[in-house]
Order: C-alpha cells, then sequence, then structure tokens
C-alpha cells in the first residue's frame, strides 16, 4: 500500500485553543504520523503521513473541524508525495 506525506498550515485562532493536542487525537485515530506545532506566525503547521484516503480525512477535519474552541479561518496544504518507507511512526507535538 502506498504512503503519502503532506505538509500543513493552519490559521486563524489556533493558538491557546489546544489546536496541538486535539490534532494529535485525531490523527491517532485515523492512524497517521507526522508532527504539529505552534509557529511564531500564530499559525500551527506541521506534516501527515499516511495511507491518501486518511490524509484526505486528515486535511478536511484541520481545515472544517479543529478543536472545539478553534477558530480557523484557512488552511494550505503541499501536494502529497509518494513515499518509499515511513518517516514517521507517530503524531507528535513539537514544542
Amino acid at each position: 500500500m502506498s504512503r503519502y506525506l503532506c505538509e500543513f498550515e493552519v490559521f486563524g485562532r489556533v493558538q491557546g485553543v489546544f489546536f496541538r493536542k486535539y490534532t494529535k487525537q485525531q490523527a491517532d485515530s485515523l492512524g497517521v504520523a507526522g508532527w504539529c506545532m505552534n509557529t511564531r506566525d500564530d499559525t500551527v503547521k506541521g506534516e501527515i503521513e499516511g495511507a491518501e484516503d486518511k490524509i484526505g480525512l486528515m486535511k478536511q477535519w484541520l481545515e472544517k473541524t479543529g478543536s472545539p474552541s478553534s477558530r480557523i479561518s484557512k488552511a494550505i496544504f503541499s501536494p502529497l508525495r509518494t513515499i518509499d518507507t515511513p518517516v514517521y511512526t507517530n503524531f507528535a507535538i513539537r514544542r
């Protein structure tokens, strides 16, 4: 089964609202790996890795749902890249 990797950045009210915690929970429930972190520009960015359909669901969640108190104005995603070997073993919150 092919694995894919996608970078993302989410804009809006996404810091101080447990966005990273909920992102990890969603990633774990979908079985995708990768990471996320807060940026100095008050965004959250990261990478997601996994099956194409699972990444699609994760992208939809990042763009439309987020954490309960977040207000997402937009989400930007890189084109999907096919990878031969997994880069990540789980989903992590980076600080």
